[in-house]
């Protein structure tokens, strides 16, 4: 085996080969284009005969490099950072760091933890199709959110009654196509009532006499000013921010729609469909976040590990305490979590079972990981037959809970 270790960047990549003894067979620095992938396939190639006796460490999981390296047959390891910077202390304490030295330590880590690390998955182009709509899909959900905070955050210093009379429902296209029409409290006071009822009803609101009535009292309702000059600046700005709100949310809509018709074409997506609580935008998060690489997961408990839905031990001498598994891929444990709240309503077994880590208990979240932790499994087992889901076999009328 050849053992090959890159250190990535933007510009260039630092590069280590070494052989099972672990002697240094070449370095180099290429740069991140078609040439410098050229220059890594020959450096490779004077030492290996064939892409199966090649083993690359690299720390990260995508990328045009990444997806090259897989296209052209090498078995690739890509190594969390944290890992990597827990076996960068054992050839230096000193703490000193470099790129070429990183490359080193790549190589040798493949070259002796190699089986300690997961192969890169190989998901096929559906699957990672709909794990980019799915990322940029619930990007732009945090940045509605964050968005909209800002937006809260403004009125509340200039035109509070806008904030009365929508309350919680700000970010919604009635709200912001009023807020465009009129972006300050004296424009708030001025606005015709048959002006709310016609904004209302253009936003696709329906019965809207008595909430534009509502509107219409919150907006004349007596409130503290800013001067008139530094209230019109203050509109200016709080309608800018209503206009790209709106454009997120359209941009939203578009995605999910698009989102929905990527899955719908993948093999698997009728097995995902047919678990309880996951339709068509969390289903797509699952599948995306999990991958659709058959191999990827030995068993259910590699699944669910990486999910985070399992719990971790710690024990030390007398002391054992399980905790929660905070080091884990973010975006599918939120996935899993909602995923799990959703079955709750769905399914009576989930339900059973949900009520039965509270009966021992264990506070809603708490059994909500637990309960996705259960799901994850269903999920791997369904996948792993080829077979949909079925509630009789999920949730056996006696089990035990505590499972």
């Amino acid at each position: 085996m050849i053992l090959v270790g890159i250190d990535w960047s933007e510009e260039w990549h630092d590069v280590c080969l070494m052989d099972e003894g672990g002697r240094v067979l070449g370095r180099r620095r290429i740069d991140d284009s078609p040439a410098g992938l050229t220059q890594l396939q020959s450096l490779i190639a004077e030492h290996a005969e064939e892409p199966a006796e090649v083993a690359i460490g690299i720390e990260t999981p995508h990328g045009l490099l990444v997806r090259a390296l897989q296209a052209a047959g090498y078995t690739i390891y890509a190594v969390n950072p944290l890992a990597a910077s827990r076996y960068r202390d054992r050839y230096a304490v000193s703490k000193k760091k470099s790129d070429r030295g990183d490359a080193m330590m790549l190589a040798d880590l493949v070259r002796t933890d190699r089986h300690r690390h997961r192969q890169l998955g190989e998901d096929s182009e559906p699957g990672e199709a709909i794990k980019v709509l799915a990322r940029s899909h619930k990007s732009l959900i945090w940045t509605r959110q964050q968005l909209g905070n800002q937006l809260r955050s403004a009125l509340h210093e200039f035109y509070p009654g806008f904030l009365d009379a929508f309350g919680d429902h700000l970010c919604e296209a009635d709200s912001l196509a009023l807020l465009e029409r009129a972006p300050t409290p004296a424009q708030g006071r001025a606005l015709a009532l048959a002006k709310i009822t016609s904004a209302l009803r253009r936003a696709g609101r329906r019965n809207v006499e008595q909430r534009a009535a509502e509107i219409h009292d919150a907006l004349r309702a007596p409130q503290l000013e800013q001067p008139a000059l530094v209230a019109r600046a203050q509109g200016v700005a709080a309608a800018a921010l209503a206009s790209i709100l709106k454009d997120v949310i359209a941009r939203i809509d578009h995605l999910e729609k698009e989102l929905g018709a990527s899955l719908k074409g993948h093999p698997d997506a009728e097995i995902y469909l047919s678990l309880p609580g996951l339709g068509t935008v969390l289903g797509a998060r699952v599948m995306a976040e999990f991958g659709d690489d058959p191999n990827r997961y030995q068993d259910g408990k590699a699944r669910k590990n990486y999910a985070g839905t399992s719990p971790i031990t710690q024990a030390s001498g007398r002391t054992k305490v399980v905790l929660a598994r905070f080091i884990r891929n973010d975006r599918l444990a939120d996935a899993c979590q909602r995923w799990a709240f959703s079955a709750i309503s769905a399914s009576p077994g989930a339900r059973r079972y949900y009520d039965a880590q509270r009966a021992r208990k264990k506070g809603h979240q708490e059994a909500l990981r637990i309960l996705a932790n259960r799901l994850v499994g269903v999920l791997h087992g369904c996948l792993r037959h080829h077979q949909l889901y079925r509630e009789d076999v999920a949730w056996p009328q006696v089990e035990d809970a505590a499972a």
